[in-house]
């Protein structure tokens, strides 16, 4: 494995890179998304440019490539991978193997895969006749699995997957793939749920949803329903590399967000908890009895590593955010749970525009519009503003440097309260759809179920003892 021998200085220290994550050592190659992952060894995690720099490939990116070959480089979004159970794995992916229907992609997520802080448990018969990795992982305490499978056509995999399994599917299925796929691609957010359903003796509910929305909503946030979903970590079993650039771009696009909404000086704890609240934000269920209200806590207060592993690569690689804490001047720092460092926030407001500048357009052009409305900006005055805006600069525009208008609102005071408003109006018309579409999709009877259960877990997650707090969880050393 190479090593990396260069350091960031930082106010705090330096931050030592650690060696190369590299994909020949890991299994992870360009032209294979079927490899096992090695179990790395402590360090191997690296902050190094040539994975996540967002330079040129996030101003050019072609969501049309189809190789991993295509990638900007051989090792590109390898931050994306968490390690997992190598036996835990292979049991996942055995599931994937029971679906004669072409997958493309598929991950598995959620407390049943990641164990989350202070969370309900679950039930010892949950699972029929599970294999021992899964039986062994959850430790008794069963929970479903829940997986989203990314799908080349929605009718021809349906198609195949009634004639496999039509018990998966709830009445509709009984009016065959056509209505089943218009109502998966048409209503909500373009998942098709089929929950509470058995294979290879595990309890599992899958989503289905064709790879082009898939990565429209990664890329430009049009509902933020799967894109949230892999803001935090997931298990990838079968990868594509279309879907991992836009990921890359989501992944970016979250931790603009998340800075847009903190600080200048906040702890890793904040950064991912701020990043994790993003799907939630908006989303109905949260404001009913099913959803613990400690959620996001519990999934941050279980999970730092895996959340450093996926954003400290691109940490790294912004201009405007650094690590900022003498923690990290220690090597093992990167894969301590228990860790949680200070970072520093450039808070200038041309820095701040270009980040505003580099939002998802769907969402960007909800926050325009608000603050268009708060500047009460005349709609023809304004468009007039934004083409005179592009015209001007063609280079500005192409490297996405934001200019006067995107500048006034990084400044502005409301700014939090702004971006907060276009994320919940992102997420709360599809999220509903979706909820809504649970009865077709799933029938009455899986749906009281799924909402019985929820409820269930409601009322116990405030008997369980509260996770760590960002204060509690941290061995770090602050800053003097």
């Amino acid at each position: 494995m190479r090593e990396a021998t260069t350091s960031t200085h930082h106010n705090g220290g330096s931050l030592t890179r650690s060696r190369l994550y590299s994909g020949k050592s890991h299994g992870i190659r360009s032209n294979s998304a079927e490899r096992p992952l090695l179990v790395p060894s402590p360090a191997s995690f690296s902050t190094s440019s040539q994975y996540s720099d967002p330079g040129d490939w996030e101003v050019n990116s072609n969501l049309a490539i189809s190789a991993f070959s295509e990638l900007p480089s051989k090792d590109f979004g390898v931050n994306q991978h968490m390690i997992i159970n190598q036996e835990f794995k292979e049991a996942l992916r055995q599931i994937l193997w029971g679906f004669r229907a072409p997958i493309r992609y598929a991950f598995a997520y959620g407390s049943g895969v990641f164990p989350q802080s202070g969370s309900a448990p679950g039930s010892s018969q949950c699972h029929p006749s599970a294999p021992a990795a899964i039986k062994n992982m959850q430790q008794g305490q069963g929970k479903m699995i829940d997986f989203i499978f990314g799908v080349s056509y929605s009718q021809h995999w349906h198609s195949l997957n009634l004639s496999q399994h039509r018990d998966h599917y709830s009445g509709l299925g009984s009016l065959g793939s056509y209505l089943v796929s218009q109502t998966q691609d048409n209503l909500g957010a373009g998942v098709y749920f089929n929950p509470y359903v058995t294979v290879n003796g595990t309890l599992i509910k899958y989503g289905v949803v064709n790879l082009d929305t898939l990565c429209q909503d990664l890329s430009q946030w049009d509902t933020l329903y799967l894109a949230g979903r892999l803001q935090k970590p997931v298990k990838i079993l079968r990868d594509h590399p279309r879907v991992r650039l836009a990921n890359q771009m989501n992944l970016l696009s979250a931790v603009r967000v998340a800075l847009l909404l903190l600080p200048e000086q906040f702890s890793e704890f904040e950064l991912y908890g701020t990043i994790a609240a993003i799907s939630y934000m908006g989303d109905i269920r949260m404001a009913l009895p099913t959803e613990d209200p400690r959620k996001v806590n519990n999934i941050v207060s279980g999970q730092m590593a895996n959340f450093r592993r996926l954003y400290a690569p691109l940490i790294e690689n912004l201009p405007n955010v650094t690590f900022n804490d003498r923690r990290c001047t220690q090597e093992d720092w990167i894969d301590d749970p228990d860790a949680n460092v200070r970072l520093t926030q450039d808070m200038d407001p041309v820095k701040r525009g270009n980040m505003v500048r580099r939002l998802p357009e769907s969402f960007r052009e909800k926050l325009y519009f608000q603050y268009q409305s708060r500047y009460e900006i005349p709609r023809a005055e304004f468009n007039k503003m934004m083409k005179e805006s592009n015209d001007k600069d063609p280079e500005m525009v192409r490297r996405r440097q934001g200019g006067q208008f995107e500048q006034r609102i990084a400044s502005d005071a409301s700014l939090q309260k702004e971006v907060r408003t276009s994320i919940t109006k992102t997420i709360r018309w599809p999220s509903s759809v979706q909820s809504a579409k649970g009865l077709l999709t799933s029938g009455f009877a899986r749906t009281w179920r799924y909402v019985r259960e929820k409820q269930d877990k409601y009322k116990q997650s405030g008997k369980n003892p509260p996770p760590k707090s960002e204060e509690s969880s941290s061995k770090t050393t602050k800053q003097e």
